[in-house]
């Protein structure tokens, strides 16, 4: 799995004018790319990126606009890789957006909005309960954590032992009873 970027709205133009020009180049580019991809093997990964805090000008923003382009170009080794930190800044609305692309999710990021921390840092999201609605939906892929840990690597981990012993699991996820 590879991320595919959308670049950026050029500087000093406006973003609704040049929307259209760089859709089409972006869906032509993606149906080149899905092809070189599918030669590999490969999955190509779309991630809107938020326009509000992160990155003004990257052009790919919202899972809407990425469901939209997915479906134009049509190649099935296309997927949209959500990350729950630019989707909440953009749209909230979590759980109906994770049921709704549930079949175009070819990767989950997560990161605490609005800090970009650690999953139990405070903030907006409620992570137990979104991973319980990954299960349920029956994810099965990866979930990357790209966040900001307060401290070293370690001490940003400490919140997935914690989870996996609130679910009865030991280190690893392995069920205690399992072992």
């Amino acid at each position: 799995r590879i991320h595919v970027m959308a670049g950026r709205v050029p500087l000093g133009t406006d973003r609704a004018a040049v929307a259209g020009e760089m859709e089409t180049t972006f869906i032509e580019n993606l149906r080149y790319t899905a092809d070189l991809l599918s030669q590999e093997d490969m999955i190509g990964l779309l991630e809107p990126i938020n326009n509000r805090i992160t990155d003004p000008r990257y052009y790919l923003n919202t899972p809407h606009q990425a469901a939209a382009i997915l479906e134009k170009v049509g190649r099935p080794n296309l997927k949209l890789q959500l990350d729950l930190f630019h989707c909440q800044i953009m749209d909230g609305n979590l759980s109906r957006n994770l049921e709704t692309y549930f079949p175009l999710i070819g990767h989950i990021q997560i990161a605490q909005v609005p800090g970009r921390h650690e999953p139990d840092s405070p903030g907006e999201l409620n992570f137990p309960y979104i991973f319980e609605l990954l299960e349920s939906l029956g994810y099965t892929g990866y979930v990357g954590c790209e966040y900001a840990p307060k401290g070293d690597t370690l001490e940003g981990l400490g919140w997935l032992r914690s989870y996996w012993e609130s679910r009865g699991l030991q280190h690893g996820g392995t069920s205690k009873a399992a072992k």
